[in-house]
């Protein structure tokens, strides 16, 4: 089987492209054309989320190699919402997309096992076990309950061919309350968990030289995340904090190494809502999938731009 960073790298290359499309479908920015029909319940709301999702993916088919559902927003409806972020992913899997799960889980002990389990391997029933009913390929997660909490899922992730991104330096810049605060070592909480995870790194490489156990660096923070990456230089990074949260294709040059691998950027709400500019609430569904192509494509080729502006040997 080939390694999980090596095949998101190889769509990454024939697609010129390492973006990835975040599903965060907020009801109230949502076209009003989803919900035609469909009663103001949670299970109206999931439908017409699913029905949204499907088209983002087909839209964004052939232009990103993978999307990013973020769990909160199918947590909040329930057993319906979980069940639509169930059958989001299979269907991106079917339309041959790399999901994301964004759900930042980790807890200590049996819990963290529970959670690794659950959504990156194997749930152990009574005389069976069944693959994770989430179907990720890659999870992200917190590490802010220490390395024994980590340990499960770095484990998981490498017995299962799967990848996590644990969060290092995050988009937000209420995140360096934490995150800046210094270690007895000189380095601060986001330098120490590179250091970390350059050596978990080393224990699942594919041949294309990057690792599955990846970490969060946001894109907001390019001289932090200059420094990130070369204390994890094998890690695959998931780069949030485009488009919407200021950051800019230069700004994400810094996560990438010279080969112009070793990180993929997100946008959600960037390309989700990009039609409220174009044709507005009374969007039709040809409409929307127009736009987010649009948006996509747009995206691809600023990030794919600056990177080789600023990596003019890179491999594709």
């Amino acid at each position: 089987m080939q390694h999980i960073a090596d095949a998101l790298g190889e769509k990454i290359m024939a697609l010129k492209a390492p973006v990835v499309v975040g599903l965060d479908p907020a009801l109230e920015s949502m076209p009003e054309a989803y919900f035609a029909g469909l009663p103001d319940t949670l299970e109206g709301a999931a439908a017409a989320i699913y029905d949204f999702n499907q088209d983002v993916i087909d839209a964004v088919a052939g232009i990103a190699p993978a999307v990013k559902p973020q769990m909160a927003f199918y947590e909040m409806l329930g057993h319906a919402g979980v069940r639509c972020f169930e059958e989001t992913t299979a269907y991106a899997k079917r339309r041959g997309l790399f999901v994301i799960e964004d759900s930042k889980r980790n807890d200590i002990g049996n819990t963290a096992k529970a959670y690794a389990a659950g959504h990156l391997g194997q749930v152990k029933l009574r005389g069976a076990s069944a693959a994770s009913p989430y179907g990720a390929d890659f999870l992200t997660v917190s590490p802010f309950l220490g390395d024994d909490s980590l340990e499960p899922f770095i484990r998981t992730a490498i017995a299962e061919n799967k990848g996590i991104f644990v969060l290092v330096r995050t988009s937000n810049k209420g995140g360096g309350m934490v995150q800046y605060a210094k270690q007895e070592d000189g380095h601060n909480v986001s330098e120490s968990l590179a250091v970390y995870l350059k050596e978990q790194a080393q224990t699942s490489v594919g041949t294309g030289g990057y690792s599955a156990i990846g970490a969060v660096v946001g894109a907001t923070f390019p001289k932090e995340a200059k420094t990130l990456r070369a204390l994890m230089p094998q890690s695959l990074l998931l780069v949030p904090g485009y488009g919407a949260q200021g950051g800019g294709a230069a700004d994400v040059a810094p996560c990438f190494c010279p080969d112009g691998l070793g990180a993929i950027v997100n946008s959600s709400r960037g390309i989700l809502y990009a039609y409220q500019k174009t044709c507005g609430e009374n969007c039709t569904k040809e409409q929307y999938r127009k736009s987010v192509a649009a948006a996509a494509r747009e995206m691809q080729q600023e990030i794919y731009g600056a990177l080789k502006a600023a990596y003019p040997d890179m491999k594709y």
